[in-house]
């Protein structure tokens, strides 16, 4: 009983600070009831709003969400503290990941991670998953490497799931990061 109390104040603790941290509404309209664990290789995990360096998630995450094995799930990061010209920033996106499996998942942004320039302060990295109403036949571009910037400024998460008929986030997690040298190092790369 102790550990469903804990989750369930985890999980009601990070709907309170998605809508302190102005999340909702600027991102998403309803925060998610359900949590996203996200770790790192380098050992850190998001935690609600904690600050990681870029250095620190620069390499893809193992996420996890509760799920049901025989449904589908999108999963979706992105950085709303850009310039309003740029609007959101896609940095992860995976469609149709049977239950929590995301190898079983359809790439279509690979894993970027964070780059905020530098002097612009913090950025929240928010992740959300939303459930499908069955496996869909997104019509995106073609998957969006690692180190391209192509299809991935002016995204916007709320737009993308109205257009795919996903409803509210179920889970979500997010973090904060601001300048370090690996973002220089990162955009030497990209194209």
């Amino acid at each position: 009983m102790l550990v469903y109390e804990l989750l369930l104040f985890m999980s009601h603790s990070g709907v309170s600070i998605m809508n302190q941290e102005s999340i909702v509404p600027e991102v998403i309209d309803v925060a998610p009831q359900g949590t996203i664990s996200v770790t790192y290789p380098s050992g850190k995990e998001v935690k609600f709003g904690n600050e990681l360096t870029p250095t620190e998630v620069k390499d893809e995450p193992t996420v996890s969400w509760e799920a049901n094995s025989d449904e589908y799930y999108l999963l979706i990061m992105t950085d709303h503290d850009t310039p309003e010209e740029v609007r959101e920033v896609k940095h992860w996106l995976v469609g149709n990941i049977k239950g929590s499996d995301l190898s079983t998942g359809e790439v279509f942004a690979e894993y970027l991670g964070s780059g905020p320039p530098k002097g612009t302060g913090l950025h929240k990295y928010i992740f959300l998953v939303y459930k499908q109403p069955q496996k869909i036949d997104f019509h995106e571009p073609p998957r969006v490497a690692h180190n391209s910037r192509a299809n991935r400024l002016k995204f916007s998460v709320r737009n993308f799931a109205k257009e795919y008929n996903l409803g509210d986030p179920v889970a979500g997690n997010y973090y904060k990061a601001q300048w370090d040298e690996y973002v220089d190092e990162r955009n030497k790369h990209m194209c």
